[in-house]
């Protein structure tokens, strides 16, 4: 017997070497690093908020029935220059007379360093905790964690996502909800009892005229996330990443509590886990604004997310993540 391993050239011992560390990550990432079902760790102080007299209270859950018509979440990660302009925007229309639904808006603070949160406070404080309330993270989970750990505390029948920068105007859930009750058949109240329903805010009308605005190559690269998510992702909804969704109470309940992604392709996650359950998916146009502040880093955010879509694949194809029905 003899020892062949010198026979191998030194190059050929080093690629074999780095294949099997390769491998050894790929295998400790899928099967090693995670539970295969979702959970959001939350601190105590993230199980309650402060209401307008100071008192700390706890955060009711999404497995509770619901007790409003509207749980609004807001993500909002160093928003001091753009929430206020959104939370005025969006509580002139919630608050406006003809309208009689029941409503609260969560805000999230994703461990925000900067003014944020007293921002929120003080609309607490002249509106009142039912209408209002601040879910304050105490560091930065990513986009995905704080919508996930907001719809978890919201008390609605029905849950809309919407972006801090107010880039969507809220007249537009009129035509979500319009949707939604079709979905239903116009039977709402089952809303929050048997129907699993998500209607998605579109910018996709919108695309010929972003690509007028754009350079070829920031063009060229949302070009190819697209087809990226098309790809390993997503194939009924065209724009997976406008930050309007509206949810009924029973698909938010399976959505968010199968959630892994904490980062900005959790949207892609959701969505893909809606196909495999085979809930009720539309999109609908919405209008929107480009609002200067954006968190996104172009070429180098769209790259994180694309790796994340094929990571989402990945996972779910070979078992190391699954869903809890």
């Amino acid at each position: 017997m003899f020892c062949t391993c010198g026979l191998l050239s030194l190059p050929v011992q080093g690629i074999l070497a780095v294949i099997v560390l390769l491998t050894t990550l790929v295998f400790w990432m899928l099967y090693l690093k995670d539970s295969p079902y979702a959970h959001k760790h939350r601190t105590d102080n993230e199980k309650h908020f402060i209401d307008e007299n100071a008192r700390q209270v706890l955060f009711p859950s999404l497995e509770d029935e619901s007790t409003l018509d509207l749980s609004i979440i807001v993500p909002a990660y160093n928003e001091q220059d753009r929430i206020r302009p959104m939370l005025e925007s969006c509580l002139h229309f919630l608050t406006d007379v003809s309208r009689k639904w029941s409503f609260e808006v969560i805000v999230v603070s994703d461990g925000s360093t900067d003014g944020t949160c007293d921002i929120v406070m003080e609309y607490v404080k002249q509106y009142g905790s039912d209408r209002i309330r601040l879910l304050k993270l105490y560091k930065n989970r990513g986009k995905g964690g704080a919508v996930c750990l907001g719809m978890q505390s919201a008390r609605g029948r029905t849950l809309l996502f919407a972006d801090a920068d107010g880039a969507t105007r809220f007249q537009d859930l009129e035509k979500l909800e319009t949707v939604l009750h079709l979905l239903a058949a116009n039977d709402i109240a089952e809303c929050a009892k048997t129907v699993y329903a998500v209607v998605c805010g579109s910018r996709a009308h919108l695309e010929m005229e972003s690509k007028a605005q754009r350079s070829v190559f920031r063009t060229f690269l949302m070009m190819c996330f697209h087809m990226h998510v098309w790809l390993f992702g997503v194939r009924t909804i065209k724009d997976t990443q406008c930050g309007f969704k509206l949810f009924t109470r029973p698909a938010a309940r399976v959505l968010f509590n199968n959630l892994h992604v904490n980062g900005w392709a959790f949207d892609v996650e959701m969505l893909y886990i809606a196909e495999k359950l085979k809930l009720q998916l539309a999109e609908v146009p919405v209008h929107w604004t480009e609002i200067e502040g954006s968190k996104i880093v172009p070429v180098w955010s769209w790259l994180e997310m694309g790796f994340d879509v094929l990571a989402i694949w990945l996972r779910y194809r070979t078992g190391s993540w699954k869903i809890h029905k």
